[in-house]
């Protein structure tokens, strides 16, 4: 840890975090940055947030409860039902505009894309500290190139070039796993990557005392999160079709995105429809009954960083049937709180999904249990403190293991 930091050094700060995606939109990046923001903000200090706006026009200021944010000019994006992305040669103006009101104390960027690439060039060009965390896969922009996979692959190279030109910048980058830190060693030739928890506040999704856990009249599976292509989730419809009849396995996907609507042909196709259910968007307590009421919670995507749905439905304690990819194999323990399965391969999840649905009530108990402690070292509480330090001059250094 840093040095004790003296009465001056405590003063609240004027933080800005730059987001490329954030609410309304939905994805796990969107999260943090709010939770970032709320979480700050609640320590005293002065928030502000730069992101797209989520339709056309000027830039403009709005206060919200976790801060005040700046929504950027932005375009939609035409392969993507919601996203937009902020041009530069129509934001420079406007950010360098916002850094003389704002006068930031740190500058705290959510990737390298377009407003975390120029926060971070204005930051520089005025000596204000500046922290990068990534949680970017090149992976996540499938979705919005409908081309060749040979395409997508130099695509994902320059990405990769891009992140390290950007956040070589930075004087602290940060991570959400230490799996994720080695992708940007090796694709991104940073050196120093501070795997450090996205974090989650793990007592949300617990029973509270004297509640009974609810429950569903059938066993169910839960999915939850974007409903995009490198999510899988097609992979997990056809896993519960292989499932044996007589365990009458129902799933409920939780969650908005492009492939919705192929989703629900498919379980139409394999005669699913009666117990596949699509909630669409949901409010949080909607989605903690989801967890509590979960048998088994499962996550196909082979493009995790973290993947804090996962996180919160372990705080739930519920076992988790994972994908053996990027960062999930961190948040299972074979046989003990759930199963890696190989990705893409159906019938290797479908045998997962029956081994843990044919267990002894007590027994899968026992694997929830196990999730729930497992959880209790990315509490968001950390995870802030951590940052704090760094927005006030800690250094990879201080925090590394």
């Amino acid at each position: 840890m840093s040095s004790t930091p003296s009465e001056s050094s405590l003063k609240p700060l004027t933080i800005l975090i730059a987001a490329d995606t954030y609410p309304p939109h939905i994805n796990g990046a969107a999260q943090f940055g709010f939770r970032l923001a709320t979480g700050m903000s609640a320590r005293g200090h002065e928030v502000h947030v730069m992101a797209c706006r989520p339709d056309g026009g000027p830039m403009f200021s709005e206060q919200r409860p976790e801060a005040t944010v700046h929504r950027l000019r932005s375009r939609p994006v035409p392969t993507h039902e919601y996203f937009r992305v902020s041009l530069p040669w129509e934001i420079k103006k406007d950010i360098a505009a916002l850094f003389d009101v704002i006068r930031p104390d740190v500058v705290h960027v959510q990737s390298h894309y377009m407003i975390g690439e120029h926060v971070v060039y204005e930051a520089k060009r005025r000596g204000v500290r500046i922290v990068a965390t990534n949680h970017f896969m090149p992976e996540n922009l499938n979705p919005f190139l409908p081309f060749p996979q040979w395409f997508k692959n130099i695509v994902g190279r320059v990405s990769w070039r891009d992140m390290g030109k950007v956040m070589s910048k930075a004087d602290v980058v940060t991570t959400p796993t230490p799996l994720a830190a080695k992708a940007m060693h090796q694709h991104a030739f940073l050196r120093k990557v501070l795997p450090l928890s996205n974090g989650i506040e793990v007592g949300n999704y617990e029973l509270a005392e004297g509640e009974l856990k609810p429950s569903n009249p059938y066993p169910t599976v839960a999915f939850v999160g974007r409903l995009a292509e490198e999510k899988h989730i097609d992979v997990l419809i056809d896993a519960i079709a292989k499932t044996p009849a007589e365990l009458n396995l129902h799933l409920v996907v939780v969650g908005g995105g492009e492939v919705k609507s192929a989703l629900r042909a498919q379980a139409e196709k394999l005669g699913l429809s009666p117990r596949v259910k699509f909630t669409g968007l949901i409010s949080d307590e909607e989605l903690r009954e989801v967890y509590l009421k979960a048998d088994l919670f499962v996550m196909p995507g082979t493009a995790e960083l973290q993947s804090l749905v996962t996180l919160e439905a372990m705080s739930a304690s519920t076992p988790v049937v994972l994908a053996n990819a990027m960062a999930l194999p961190h948040l299972v323990e074979d046989g003990v709180n759930g199963y890696l399965f190989m990705p893409n391969n159906s019938d290797d999840l479908a045998e997962k999904i029956t081994t843990i649905m044919r267990l002894a009530p007590e027994d899968r108990d026992a694997m929830g249990a196990a999730s729930h402690d497992m959880v209790a070292r990315h509490g968001l509480k950390k995870t802030l403190d951590t940052f704090e330090d760094i927005y006030r001059g800690g250094s990879y250094e201080d925090h590394a293991v």
